[in-house]
């Protein structure tokens, strides 16, 4: 876009000035802002050596580009001398009020939340820091979601002056970009900010990618303009024909935008020349009455692909986004072509920063899901988990389907009833017990399309489907479905803690509530149930106190009460009972890995999945349990195959990963030779890792995953 390139261009404060006074009626506070930004950052230089102040000014460009208010402007001024002066955020609020202030705040909180929550142990150190980024932004922003376009416009001026740096730090920069910037522009609704921020970042990260699509598109280029030209002639002549004025539409046309090409063919596995809609016409017209009458003369004249049409107008994005999206054949060429109004377009090009109204500090409804982030923050137990339990509700493709009383509900691709549940309250998700579809009755896990009718009934008690975590879409569902089971675990581990301690000590229950109160151990007894360590350590206590207070034959009897360990195939016991056999319920199937219990029945080990109802009903009874833990599991081997851009040092690249992540690379076969631009690389690897959702999301940040398969599971392709 023109303004960005301008704006990338710029060098001095003069320059900046003009630039802002261009975008934004310059009022006294504003004045007195760019006055404290050159005073706080006098002397200060960026990397390229122009003067720092000139940073902050462009940012508040684009932040006035994008529609910001008078407080946006000004924080975005300020929003670097806390951080980065002597200034202290007491000036600020003293100066530019409760509203510039918090935005500042925010802002620069951003920055100094610690980064505590960074595991050691973690398989990713480089998708932690990105998700702790994530976090932090959105936390930032849920009081204030002004916030968000502040620091996405921070992004976009630092993306735009990324050649300062050194070739790391760009690739590092663009990468934390793509993965949290770009999703949270999207979600804004805005398009002009999130689409500069994919094609910078694509260029810094994959380069040679970048420019092979690049050169492709300029050799094509006269004869897509021309193309491009003929088509929007026609469109344009089809209107004025058909009861348009000349001056009561715009057409807009474009070749699509390079990080575009590159996601579909790397989705599909296709080249550049195989791509059939690389070309798209944008329609621009007074009002929502002439958008229908648009379509109507473009389908009856030109060939429309009935599957792609769709009518965001009639059912707009949950963001707010609103156009009709339409595909047509002319002339053994497929275009694209969008029709909105001119608000639609404003609207959609800069999202909720174009129309934004406050209200008393009340939340826009196109900000609602800014509400469930914080649901979200609260229950998650790390950044990572909070990031992937969020990141799909950011970046989607909607689905909207209607309740019983006509109220639309925006949902993700893949979306199931239950989704659609949750949507509608949290009690309906917890409650429901059945589900109809169009009037017919369906489960639960029901995939829904656009222009389901659904209706939920609901039982009398709150339901726990720990199962079906997985299944569901929606962070809402998912992180409902989360605390549910969470909470019916840590009730069950407590009861299974105190019924392993009985079995060791051969001692009533209500000893041990005893000993509990007496130790402060009602909050934390159930991690005995898990945690080996913790398990000992509450035995020792017991034994050091049953020795003072019982007699010395007593403190003979302990000496047999040490927990041995006993191996059988995939799990282990600890336990000082002596256990000929374990064997598997065939009540619940419990598998490898799953949360497991084992029930004492003479010699035996019975094991179920720790959420059975079987079990619960015996671990109520407060029956004899033993310490089960799952044995290392033997290597499995995979069989992967994937694409990824053809550039010097990208197999490497690929097998690094994999070696980081513990997985051993057996066979590598590579048909680079045959597709230059998507080569195919096949290897057969193996790991003890048998859960390979990790290294699954890995990969696909950066390849296209075109099979993942455990050999042994090979039959099942």
């Amino acid at each position: 876009m023109e303004f960005f390139n301008n704006l990338a261009q710029i060098e001095t404060i003069d320059d900046a000035l003009k630039q802002l006074e261009s975008l934004q009626t310059i009022t006294p506070k504003i004045v007195k802002a760019l006055e404290d930004a050159q005073k706080f950052h006098e002397g200060q230089l960026r990397k390229s050596g122009i003067p720092y102040v000139v940073h902050p000014i462009c940012v508040a460009c684009i932040v006035a580009h994008c529609g910001g208010d008078e407080a946006m402007i000004c924080a975005a001024l300020l929003h670097d001398i806390v951080e980065d002066t002597l200034c202290e955020l007491e000036y600020v609020y003293e100066n530019y009020g409760d509203e510039v202030g918090a935005l500042v705040d925010a802002l620069t909180k951003i920055v100094e939340i610690r980064n505590e929550e960074l595991t050691s142990d973690t398989s990713d150190k480089k998708l932690v820091v990105q998700a702790l980024s994530f976090r932090k932004i959105l936390i930032a922003s849920i009081q204030d979601a002004r916030v968000l376009i502040i620091k996405i416009s921070d992004r976009m001026h630092n993306m735009l002056t990324l050649d300062a740096l050194s070739t790391a730090k760009q690739i590092r920069i663009a990468e934390e970009t793509l993965v949290v910037y770009a999703p949270i522009a999207h979600r804004l609704g805005m398009s002009s900010l999130k689409n500069e921020l994919e094609d910078k970042s694509f260029y810094y990260i994959y380069a040679d990618s970048y420019n092979k699509i690049q050169e492709e598109k300029n050799a094509k280029r006269q004869n897509l303009e021309l193309r491009l030209n003929d088509f929007t002639q026609k469109i344009s002549k089809l209107l004025l024909n058909n009861g348009f004025l000349r001056d009561s539409f715009e057409i807009q046309s474009r070749i699509k935008r390079n990080y575009s090409i590159y996601l579909k063919m790397q989705r599909k596995g296709i080249s550049m020349d195989e791509m059939l809609d690389l070309l798209a016409v944008r329609i621009i017209v007074k009002n929502q009455i002439d958008c229908y009458r648009a379509l109507g003369i473009v389908h009856i004249n030109l060939n429309p692909i009935p599957s792609r049409l769709k009518d965001y107008i009639a059912l707009p994005k949950e963001n707010g986004y609103q156009t009709i999206h339409t595909t047509v054949f002319d002339d053994g060429a497929v275009y694209e072509v969008q029709i909105r109004t001119y608000d639609m377009h404003k609207s959609a090009e800069m999202g909720v920063a174009a129309h934004w109204k406050y209200k008393s500090g009340s939340i826009s409804p196109n900000l609602n899901w800014l509400k469930d982030m914080k649901e979200s923050s609260s229950v998650s137990k790390s950044a990572e988990e909070f990031y992937e339990v969020t990141k799909n509700d950011l970046y989607r493709e909607d689905i909207v389907v209607f309740g019983p009383d006509g109220k639309t509900f925006s949902l993700p691709v893949g979306s199931v009833v239950l989704d659609y549940a949750y949507a509608v309250h949290s009690d309906v998700g917890d409650m429901a017990e059945k589900a109809f579809v169009n009037n017919q009755r369906v489960s639960l896990l029901q995939k829904l399309k656009s222009g389901d009718i659904v209706k939920i009934e609901k039982g009398d008690v709150a339901q726990t489907r720990c199962t079906w975590i997985d299944s569901v879409k929606t962070s809402k569902a998912k992180i409902h479905m989360r605390t549910m089971c969470h909470n019916k675990i840590k009730e069950i581990d407590k009861k299974v803690a105190i019924n392993i301690l009985t079995t060791i000590f051969d001692k009533e229950h209500k000893f041990f509530d005893e000993f509990m109160r007496n130790h402060n151990l009602e909050d934390r007894i159930g991690q005995a149930a898990t945690d080996l360590a913790f398990l000992q350590e509450i035995t020792n206590d017991f034994k050091r106190e049953y020795k003072i207070d019982n007699s010395f034959f007593a403190f003979m009897r302990f000496k047999t009460l040490n927990l041995r360990e006993q191996v059988f195939d995939n799990l282990i016991l600890h336990t000082n009972r002596n256990i000929s056999e374990l064997i598997f319920d065939h009540c619940c199937h419990p598998k490898f890995g799953d949360s497991v219990v084992a029930i004492k029945n003479g010699q035996r080990a019975i094991v179920h999945h720790k959420l059975c109802n079987k079990a619960n009903e015996r671990i109520n009874q407060g029956i004899n349990q033993l310490f089960v833990t799952w044995a290392k599991h033997a290597k499995v081997s995979f069989r992967v195959i994937v694409s990824f851009e053809n550039k010097q040092g990208a197999i490497a690249e690929f097998l690094t990963t994999l070696a980081k992540h513990n997985y051993n690379v057996i066979k590598v076969e590579y048909d680079g030779h045959k597709n230059s631009f998507s080569p195919v690389c096949e290897v057969i690897i193996e790991s003890d890792q048998k859960d390979t959702k990790i290294i699954k999301e890995i990969l696909q940040k950066k390849y296209r995953i075109i099979k993942f398969v455990n050999l042994k599971d090979a039959y099942q392709e």
